[in-house]
């Protein structure tokens, strides 16, 4: 690894980049020269990154919205620009690189920034796709785009992966699958055809990296044999998984500081005592739904630590602060690895999932949309390390069943005794992964 120089290409949001920075750091510990890109505006707003991995060299380019990607009038816009602006800034550097005579030997590219693989290809430089979803939902998408599997998501039929022990209703396919799904979001379906179509494009069989480890996900790292899928997680900061670097505290590139001391509240509650809620950086949820879950926590008569935006907060939520803690950002490692956390209740984000996962956090699942509904059924029914919410008519989860699942987890009963213990076996399982990535590139 000595003589590499790999170019870490990365989409601009936040659980995006903290996976690739934790893994650039990895190939900085093997010796590899690694430069991080991404938007001008998300380096802008990394403050920790220069301190928390010194070594690393970071490479901004326009994505055409350098105040931020949430400012374009639509995600679609927004796609077509990163893809237009970020090709021409990477086709620019990886040819300045060569010319001043230290060039790239490999490209590694996050999921959504497929064009970026695709510059590697017309530019001969070896690439690996990073793939920051489980390999379930890779597995998903490489048969319904390869195999002519039709995923029709009519009638809550029953699906089975070939090879894969989990049989899934089509309602739990990645949302952008499903027929219901907003042709806003036709852009997301897109984007991981491309992956596989660039995959193809690069001639070789073709390693694939997935932020899962191999007791998790067996079954789905090995069911494709036509790309070399390789687990490489959890990838988590050290300090929070087998404390090898005690310094490695953070990823290094939170998008939001914090704002509140919320440290010293979490140790002054009892031991798995306090439910940790957090849904994500972008979505919001209805008044509605946002009055159900207050409810919710109220009826549990449990602390609780949510974290919400700022818009995404009610006057009736001044009521239930008097039982906990409403912030609009932490380090969710940090909370998560507290002993007084008892309960994760997330949208199922992967990176909130693997985090999970790794600190032996039950979870309340309530996922939103794409492969967060994948996520919730493994979290439920494969890995059985929490419970997945179910709505009511109209699409809106009660209090009453927020209560519930919360009741189940946190209290005393054999269902909730068994969850905990599943959790505590995948965190031991997620330390027993943790490897030398060796021989990862030429």
């Amino acid at each position: 690894m000595v003589h590499c120089h790999i170019l870490l290409v990365c989409f601009p949001a936040q659980g995006h980049i903290n996976p690739s920075l934790q893994f650039a750091k990895r190939l900085l510990q093997l010796g590899a020269k690694v430069t991080f890109s991404t938007s001008v505006s998300a380096i802008r707003r990394m403050s920790q990154v220069a301190s928390t991995i010194p070594d690393l060299t970071l490479a901004p380019f326009s994505d055409g919205y350098d105040d931020g990607w949430t400012s374009a009038p639509d995600v679609q816009a927004f796609m077509l620009s990163i893809k237009t602006f970020g090709s021409e800034a990477l086709t620019n550097l990886i040819m300045a690189n060569e010319n001043e005579g230290h060039p790239f030997t490999h490209m590694v590219y996050s999921t959504l920034v497929s064009w970026a693989g695709e510059v590697a290809n017309q530019l001969q430089i070896p690439s690996t796709l990073l793939w920051n979803q489980p390999a379930t939902v890779f597995y998903i998408y490489y048969l319904y785009f390869n195999k002519n599997e039709i995923f029709t998501g009519e009638n809550n039929e029953i699906i089975e992966l070939p090879g894969v022990p989990l049989v899934l209703s089509s309602s739990d396919l990645p949302s952008i699958m499903q027929p219901s799904s907003p042709a806003v979001y036709s852009f997301a379906l897109t984007a991981f055809k491309e992956h596989f179509e660039i995959l193809d494009r690069a001639g070789t069989k073709q390693k694939v990296l997935v932020n899962t480890y191999d007791a998790l996900e067996f079954q789905a790292l090995m069911g494709i044999k036509k790309y070399d899928v390789m687990g490489i997680g959890p990838l988590v900061p050290s300090a929070f998984l087998d404390g090898k670097d005690p310094s490695d505290t953070s990823f290094g590139g939170d998008l939001i500081q914090k704002t509140v001391d919320y440290i010293d509240w979490l140790n002054s509650k009892d031991k798995s005592s306090v439910i940790y809620l957090a849904f994500g950086s972008y979505f919001k949820f209805s008044e509605q739904q946002m009055e159900e879950i207050a409810k919710g926590l109220i009826r549990s008569q449990k602390p609780f630590l949510w974290v919400t935006r700022a818009d995404n907060t009610l006057d009736y939520m001044k009521e239930v602060e008097k039982q906990g803690l409403i912030v609009q950002w932490c380090s969710q490692l940090e909370v998560l690895s507290n002993p007084s956390v008892g309960c994760f209740m997330t949208h199922c984000g992967w990176n909130s999932c693997i985090e999970s996962l790794a600190n032996g956090v039950p979870v309340v699942a309530f996922p939103q949309w794409t492969d967060q509904l994948t996520n919730a059924k493994l979290i439920q029914d494969f890995w059985k390390t929490g419970l997945r919410l179910a709505a009511a008519d109209g699409g809106i989860v009660t209090a009453e069943e927020i209560a519930r699942c919360l009741e189940i987890i946190m209290g005393g009963g054999d269902r909730g005794e068994d969850i905990r213990k599943q959790a505590q076996h995948w965190k031991i399982l997620a330390k027993d992964a943790v490897k030398e990535a060796t021989d990862m590139f030429p």
